[in-house]
C-alpha cells in the first residue's frame, strides 16, 4: 500500500492545471534533483517537455485520486484556483491513502481569501490589515447599493465576489457607469454565479504590485515580487486580461516598503490565518497598491499567479521541491530561499480578439528559433506534430537582463523569431521603469 514521501528518496510530483503558471512550475521543478518523474494534469504541448502530461481534469478529485495512487504520487502542485477553492485539499485529508500525499495549496476555507471577495474584505477587517473601504451587495439590497455609490466619488471600484477568470473587476469612470455595471453584475448575472454579490470599493491611487510567500501556515519565505499588466492596450488602457506581460523586481518595492508590507500585511495575514484556525500551506499571492509609499492589499490569490509565475520561477535560484518538502515538514522557517539577482521580463503573445471572441487552431511557427529566452506555453495544442492556438493568451515569453528594459527588449527579439496569424502582444510591458 502506498506509504507517502517519507519512505522514498526521490518524489514523484503531480502538477494540476495547463497553463503558462504551470508550465513554468513545470520547467523549475523538473531542474530539482528531488523531482524523479514529473506528472502534470491535463497540462499542455509546454509541460510534456518535461514531464507527462495525463489527461485527467483539475475539478474530478476522484479521478485525480485514481492517478495518484496509480502513479505512487507523493507531492501535488495545485497551480489554479478552481480546485482549492472547490476543496481539494479537504478531499485528500478525507481519503485514507491520500493523507500521506503533501498538496501544496490551503484548505477550502484558507481558499476562500481568493473565492470570495467580501470573505477576504471582512478577514482583513478582523485582523487590522490595511486594504481600501468597501461595503457589499447582493440582489436583496440592490437599490441600497446604487443609492451608496451616490455617495462615492469617482472612480468606483466594483468587485464580483466569487472567482470570475481574473476579469471580474471593474473600474467605472463615472456613478452612472457604476450604477449601471452593478445593476448588470448582479441583476444581469455579468459574472454568472460569481457576481450574485459584488464588493463595491474605496478606489486607491498609486503603483500595484504582487507580493508572493510560501507558508507552511506558521512560517513564511519571501518570492520575488512582481508587477503584471492586466489591460489588454497599450498604456494600460482596454478591458481587463488574465494578465498580458510582468517584470520583476521593481525598482520601487525598496527594503523599507518591503518592511511595511511584512509588518502590516503578511505577518497580520499569517497570525489571523492562525487566529482563525484556518489550514494553509502553500503559496499566497498579496495584489498590492503602493499609495504614497504605503502598502494596501487589492486582493489575495490562494496560489501564484500568471503570468507572474513566469518571472518568480526564473528567479529563485534554489530547489523548489526541496523548499516545498520543508513546508510540510514544519521546517520551512530554516529554508533560505536564494533569488536571482538579475530582471526578468515576460511579455504574453494573445490570440487577436481577445479577451473577446478570438479564434482557435492557428497554427504557431518559430518556438523552436527561439535560444535566448525561455517560451512558456499558456493556451496551446499540438496536431500531428504540429503546434496551433488554442487559447486568448497563447504564450509567454520570458528572459532574464540585468535590468528591466534589456529583459524586455530580449523578450521583444525572441517574439519576432515567432508567428500566428493574428498574434498580438504589448510593446510597452515595463515601460514605467525604463
Amino acid at each position: 500500500m502506498y506509504q507517502g514521501i517519507f519512505n522514498f528518496a526521490l518524489m514523484n510530483i503531480l502538477i494540476l492545471g495547463s497553463g503558462g503558471r504551470e508550465h513554468a512550475l513545470a520547467w523549475k521543478i523538473r531542474q530539482s534533483p528531488l523531482c524523479e518523474k514529473l506528472y502534470i494534469a491535463p497540462g499542455n504541448p509546454g509541460t510534456a517537455l518535461h514531464g507527462e502530461n495525463i489527461p485527467v481534469s483539475i475539478n474530478n478529485f476522484e479521478a485525480i485520486e485514481q492517478l495518484v495512487l496509480e502513479k505512487n504520487i507523493n507531492m501535488v502542485v495545485v497551480g489554479p484556483e478552481d480546485p482549492l477553492v472547490n476543496g481539494i485539499y479537504n478531499y485528500f485529508q478525507l481519503v485514507e491513502p491520500l493523507r500521506n500525499v503533501i498538496l501544496i495549496g490551503p484548505s477550502k476555507v484558507g481558499a476562500m481569501l481568493e473565492g470570495s471577495k467580501a470573505f477576504a474584505k471582512q478577514f482583513m477587517l478582523r485582523h487590522g490589515i490595511s486594504t481600501a473601504a468597501y461595503r457589499e451587495f447582493n440582489a436583496a439590497n440592490l437599490a441600497e447599493g446604487l443609492a451608496y455609490i451616490e455617495t462615492q466619488k469617482p472612480p468606483v471600484v466594483l468587485k464580483a465576489d466569487g472567482l470570475a477568470a481574473g476579469k471580474g473587476v471593474l473600474i467605472a469612470a463615472t456613478r452612472g457607469e457604476a450604477k449601471a455595471e452593478l445593476t448588470e453584475m448582479i441583476a444581469g448575472a455579468k459574472f454568472g454565479e460569481a457576481s450574485a454579490k459584488v464588493v463595491i470599493e474605496e478606489f486607491l491611487k498609486g503603483i500595484e504590485f504582487s507580493v508572493f510567500v510560501l507558508t507552511d501556515g506558521v512560517h513564511y519565505r519571501l518570492l520575488p515580487h512582481a508587477k503584471d499588466y492586466k489591460r489588454i492596450g497599450e498604456g494600460d488602457t482596454g478591458l481587463n486580461t488574465g494578465g498580458m506581460g510582468c517584470v520583476s523586481p521593481l525598482p520601487f518595492v525598496n527594503d523599507g516598503l518591503m518592511k511595511k508590507v511584512e509588518e502590516r500585511v503578511i505577518v497580520p495575514t499569517i497570525r489571523g490565518l492562525q487566529k482563525d484556525n484556518v489550514i494553509y500551506k502553500g503559496f499566497i499571492y498579496f495584489g498590492l497598491m503602493n499609495v504614497n509609499g504605503e502598502p494596501f492589499v487589492i486582493e489575495y490569490n490562494c496560489r501564484l499567479g500568471d503570468p507572474e509565475t513566469e518571472v518568480v520561477m526564473l528567479r529563485i535560484k534554489s530547489d523548489l521541491v526541496k523548499h516545498l518538502v520543508a513546508l510540510e515538514e514544519g521546517k520551512l522557517g530554516e529554508e533560505d530561499i536564494e533569488i536571482d539577482e538579475r530582471a526578468a521580463a515576460t511579455i504574453v503573445m494573445a490570440s487577436s480578439g481577445y479577451p473577446g471572441a478570438y479564434e482557435k487552431g492557428k497554427e504557431i511557427t518559430g518556438i523552436e528559433n527561439v535560444d535566448d529566452s525561455i517560451v512558456f506555453h499558456c493556451g496551446t495544442t499540438t496536431k500531428n506534430g504540429e503546434t496551433f492556438t488554442n487559447g486568448g493568451r497563447v504564450l509567454a515569453v520570458s528572459s532574464f537582463g540585468k535590468n528591466i528594459a534589456e529583459a524586455v527588449t530580449q523578450s521583444k527579439t525572441s517574439i519576432k523569431k515567432i508567428h500566428f496569424d493574428g498574434m498580438y502582444y504589448r510593446k510597452d510591458i515595463g515601460w514605467e521603469f525604463q
